[in-house]
């Protein structure tokens, strides 16, 4: 269970055995080195899940919805779930980018050549691109920033990418940071802003507790975070 209060988080797991331990603390020691992706959380889309589809029903003029507040939430699980998609795009061009040249990674993602260059001397995880937008870390206004600079403001953690929440007045990437996004992107009639596409949660309080097998656990994050994101990422250790 987590208890919020403000952008602090207590969790507590339970029946956590000792390589299970061992998992939670290695994800932890990545979240804490790296950052982790500031992903909307599945409460974001509903019971079902399929919030979203609706919403993009309504932004494709395919279903009407009257209570205007009823429209704006599904409206909303769509947006959100372009945000995800085109994380998850950038992490795995930044995954591959682990294992293969930027002119190789550009091919199986079928991007221009030379749309990854700048790439290959970045020693963090996630990877930025020409035409990245970024806002002050953890809050500011949406900006950009040349490459080099913004490379080395983004791992000493002063400013953090942004991606696109699609709307009307949302500022849009430039160059090849572009040709990603724009495959997110729709044209809706509500409106759209820049949201922290990656985060670096505070870690307050980490202790196992072996009688109980019980693994506590309390961090900070940037308002506007899911916790239950963070806890997807814990359950790559098979915690409950």
């Amino acid at each position: 269970v987590g208890h919020l209060k403000g952008n602090k988080f207590w969790m507590r797991f339970k029946r956590v055995l000792g390589t299970q331990k061992d998992k939670i603390e290695s994800v932890l020691e990545w979240i804490e080195k790296n950052g982790m992706p500031n992903y909307f959380g599945l409460q974001r889309f509903g019971n079902s899940g399929t919030n979203y589809l609706e919403g993009k029903a309504i932004v494709d003029g395919k279903l009407r919805v009257r209570d205007r507040k009823k429209r704006e939430f599904l409206i909303s699980a769509y947006q959100s779930y372009l945000f995800n998609m085109w994380l998850a795009k950038r992490i795995t061009l930044s995954t591959l980018l682990e294992s293969f040249t930027p002119s190789e990674t550009e091919r199986v993602l079928q991007l221009p050549k030379g749309a990854l260059d700048g790439t290959i001397k970045q020693k963090q995880f996630l990877k930025l691109i020409d035409g990245d937008l970024f806002m002050h870390y953890p809050f500011g206004k949406v900006f950009y920033e040349e490459l080099e600079v913004a490379v080395d403001r983004f791992r000493q953690r002063d400013i953090s990418l942004t991606g696109l929440i699609a709307g009307k007045r949302a500022k849009r990437a430039q160059e090849s940071a572009a040709l990603i996004e724009r495959d997110f992107d729709e044209e809706i009639n509500e409106m759209g802003s820049r949201r922290y596409a990656w985060i670096f949660p505070e870690i307050l309080e980490k202790k196992y507790l072996p009688q109980s097998a019980w693994y506590e656990l309390s961090f900070y994050l940037p308002k506007g975070s899911y916790a239950t994101v963070l806890v997807d990422f814990l359950k790559g250790a098979n915690i409950e």
